[in-house]
């Protein structure tokens, strides 16, 4: 309590410095795609809509995406390991279910699968990446099923906007990591490639945790009489060991967090994922009206090993999506009042094959031999009205539909298969509908209040859709659809490097649907309601040689009815959502060729995955994380060193309760405190 009550006077504080003095006047805007799939001021939009630049991701002592996102306000990231092959990233509260309701975008394109891995965030080089937008709330009335909570388009860097330059990059760190980094750019008027390349390496903090990944991600453009066109392709291959969970069982005289933080009891067990991925964009003028088409392919493969005390389970799945996504806006006038008119489809195929045996040795005689076929299509709406100077008016619809079709080949004279046992075949239809209505009235040059009301939805995953029964046999749950309905309610003031930003959000979940690893024979499900609200609070300040950001989050996830294992949730806590989060940065800028910057993260503690009954006194603890990082220019090198986890905080943003002793859990320990250095030189 004590911490949670300097949390909120630290931003207060913060808060209040920014309103000494006057801002200074408006002079450029940020130019955002992610709230309606075109170039569009962000001073423009009705929706709250946040932006991450190219320089707060240099400035940031942050070594990974998720924990530079983890700096903003509504963002909780959770972590099993401590090199982001297994983070979460969750946005407003959905707990174990995050994962699936925030949609991630890599320049527009959906990278969420219709299974249950994670995203692959280690594929995406800080070092390519221009800006990151943050658009919070319901969005699927452009972005389609999954953008329940909001959604997190990556920017890539676009070769024509930089200068002909090659970079190599060092980077060596704690736990014998390392890292190698190399990237090009060649441009002229009308055309320009990039490229960057990435390769770690890195043992880990606990036993059996290296990892090792590369990847390689290009981009070409070029100009043309007709229109502008985009390739982007990219590939990435990651091997991870899986240390497992430490266990905890007081009773029994175990703790094994505070004993062994960094051991493991899964020593055999690891991952591998290879994925490739290529897309071409077409941007055309056609008088006043612009076309944008996008095509895109994706592949991914994952193999993975878990012995299980002796009785191991090895998977083998392979994933093809193949989406075509074509939208025109249409500007025009009704009176005095001036519309952007966005049409537009998604049209989307995923092909979804899981092989399971006992080892790899054996999987070409498979146990289970799962296939899936999945196919949305949609429409959609969406227009701005321009009501006056200062007031903008957008509302939107779409339709879409969704079909997937499954089966389960079951062979019980396979290796391993004498116990197991296979899914009837099965599939389902469903038709689901978004809305939006938002308002963004601009009050004078330095306030704007803004409004949005929306309804989005999401269908399960494969994974989701394949479990047990209660007599635990494999069988197919087809789950009725999520739908979500939010409200938020903001204001921002000040605009470019000083500003303040605020808004309250209220959301209501029907049917949200929960994947159940944990309870015995009983599968996955559809939740009953549950309602999610909160406050949300951003400041920026420039000084003359420092810049400063706080970011706080007061959130609240809660069921309103229903009943889980005949114990009555309404009014119980949604776990893994933190009450309280509070982010402090600064960068000081010591002379134009040094920086040092430094980042305080405060979470609050939160209840354990599988504590829906609100049963459990154990909570995941409260935890406060500091990491600094000092930068030096000399000429064309760049060397720079940082230290995370500064004050060598013992803790884990993430655990799971016994369902059958309430005295035992399992938790995931990251690591203390750890540095790294890098050196970097360019030509140009």
């Amino acid at each position: 309590m004590r911490l949670t009550s300097l949390a909120l006077a630290l931003s207060l504080v913060f808060i209040a410095s920014t309103q000494a003095e006057p801002l200074p006047e408006y002079v450029s805007d940020t130019i955002v795609v992610t709230p309606s799939r075109f170039p569009q001021a962000l001073s423009d939009q009705t929706a709250n809509t946040s932006v991450i630049t190219r320089q707060d991701i240099e400035n940031s002592p942050q070594a990974t995406l998720p924990e530079i996102l983890a700096q903003q306000a509504g963002i909780g990231v959770r972590d099993l390991y401590g090199n982001a092959a297994a983070s979460t990233v969750d946005l407003r509260g959905f707990g174990a279910a995050a994962d699936q309701n925030v949609l991630i975008l890599l320049d527009g394109r959906r990278l969420n699968d219709i299974d249950l891995s994670a995203i692959d965030w280690a594929a995406l080089p800080l070092s390519a990446i221009e800006r990151i937008e943050i658009v919070r709330g319901g969005a699927s009335v452009l972005h389609g099923a999954g953008a329940v909570a909001g959604v997190i388009n990556i920017i890539t860097r676009s070769p024509l906007r930089q200068a002909e330059r090659a970079a190599a990059k060092l980077q060596l760190g704690s736990y014998a990591s390392r890292n190698v980094q190399v990237s090009g750019n060649l441009a002229g008027e009308t055309a320009g490639v990039r490229i960057t390349a990435d390769h770690l390496r890195s043992d880990g903090w606990r036993a059996n945790n290296a990892n090792r990944q590369g990847s390689v991600n290009g981009d070409a453009r070029w100009k043309t009489v007709l229109g502008d066109w985009t390739l982007k392709f990219g590939g990435a291959a990651q091997t991870t060991r899986l240390p497992g969970p430490r266990t905890v069982e007081p009773d029994a005289g175990l703790d094994e967090v505070a004993t062994d933080p960094e051991g493991t009891n899964t020593p055999l067990d690891w991952a591998k994922r290879q994925s490739y991925q290529a897309g071409l964009n077409g941007r055309f003028a056609l008088g006043r009206n612009e076309l944008m088409l996008d095509l895109d392919y994706r592949n991914k493969q994952q193999q993975a090993y878990f012995d299980f005390g002796g009785w191991p389970e090895y998977k083998d799945a392979d994933l093809d999506m193949w989406s075509l996504a074509p939208r025109l806006r249409v500007p025009f006038e009704t009176g005095d009042v001036a519309h952007s008119l966005v049409l537009g489809a998604d049209l989307q195929w995923w092909d979804y094959r899981l092989l399971t045996s006992n080892a790899p040795a054996n999987i070409g005689t498979p146990i289970n031999d799962v296939d899936a076929e999945q196919r949305s299509a949609a429409l959609y709406a969406r227009d701005e009205l321009q009501l006056s100077p200062a007031t903008r008016l957008a509302l939107g619809g779409r339709v879409e539909w969704f079909a997937i079709d499954a089966a389960d080949r079951f062979d019980a004279t396979a290796p391993g298969g004498l116990f197991g046992s296979g899914a009837q075949p099965g599939g389902q239809d469903e038709t689901q509908y978004a809305w939006e209505l938002g308002l963004n009235h601009r009050l004078d040059p330095q306030h704007a209040l803004f409004a949005r009301v929306a309804r989005s939805f999401r269908f399960a995953t494969v994974d989701e859709v394949y479990g047990f029964s209660p007599g635990f046999l494999h069988e197919f749950q087809f789950l009725k659809p999520q739908v979500s309905h939010d409200a938020q309610l903001g204001w921002e003031w000040g605009r470019g490097g000083s500003r303040l930003r605020s808004a309250l959000y209220y959301m209501r979940v029907k049917d949200e649907i929960h994947l159940d690893l944990y309870s015995a024979g009983v599968g996955n499900t559809n939740f009953a309601p549950l309602e999610r609200y909160g406050l949300e609070l951003d400041a920026y300040r420039r000084l003359q040689t420092v810049d400063l950001h706080a970011a706080y989050t007061l959130a609240f996830a809660e069921f309103t009815d229903g009943t889980l294992d005949g114990v009555a949730l309404d009014g119980n806590a949604v776990p893994l959502v933190p009450r309280h989060k509070l982010a402090l940065g600064a960068v000081w800028h010591i002379d134009g060729r040094t920086r040092l910057s430094a980042d305080v993260q405060y979470v609050s503690r939160q209840r354990m995955e599988n504590d829906e009954p609100n049963r459990f006194d154990q909570r995941i603890p409260a935890y406060t994380l500091m990491d600094v990082k000092l930068v030096r220019q000399v000429g064309n090198w760049q060397l720079a060193a940082a230290l995370n986890n500064l004050l060598d905080e013992d803790y884990y943003s993430y655990a799971v309760h016994s369902t059958t002793n309430a005295d035992r859990f399992n938790a995931y320990p990251l690591p203390g405190r750890n540095a790294w250095v890098s050196v970097e030189y360019a030509f140009q």
